[in-house]
């Protein structure tokens, strides 16, 4: 007797500048058999894409610039259309200013840049399961915030 051992394949989308460190990471995730649904450059593109799938995929890595207050506008907006979707930043920005936002939108991830393939598998592992994941870089801001809030 079969038993679906495939019920949750883990599926994720980028959303991205442009970032060729992330176009190698989404290598490295396909070959570990992480589905990747699509890559878009910006967050109007990301919710057109999403609004045509069948499936909506489990994770979203965003790279964007974070202290843009129209993409944290945006982000807001994903977040209330898509409150399923468990989101990882990806950034080289270590700052409170950057960080605190996202906390507040709901992301359950945020990776520095010098991430590797490794990590980004261990945090979507991490998020998918209900939990967080946020590299050693920021731990700091992070503990902070979850302790006020």
């Amino acid at each position: 007797m079969e038993t679906d051992t495939t019920q949750q394949k883990n599926t994720l989308a980028f959303i991205n500048d442009k970032s060729p460190i992330l176009d190698f990471i989404s290598n490295d995730l396909i070959a570990s058999r992480i589905e990747v649904l699509f890559h878009s450059e910006n967050i109007e593109e990301g919710l057109f894409q999403l609004s045509v799938l069948k499936a909506l995929p489990n994770v979203f890595i965003i790279d964007l610039d974070f202290y843009d207050t129209n993409i944290l506008a945006q982000l807001q907006e994903l977040r209330k259309q898509y409150p399923t979707i468990k989101l990882i930043a990806h950034s080289d920005i270590d700052d409170e200013k950057a960080v605190k936002p996202l906390l507040k939108i709901g992301f359950a991830g945020y990776l520095l840049i010098g991430s590797n393939a490794d990590d980004f598998k261990k945090a979507i592992e991490i998020v998918i399961n209900g939990g967080r994941y946020f590299s050693s870089g920021i731990s700091e801001i992070v503990k902070e915030y979850f302790s006020k809030n």
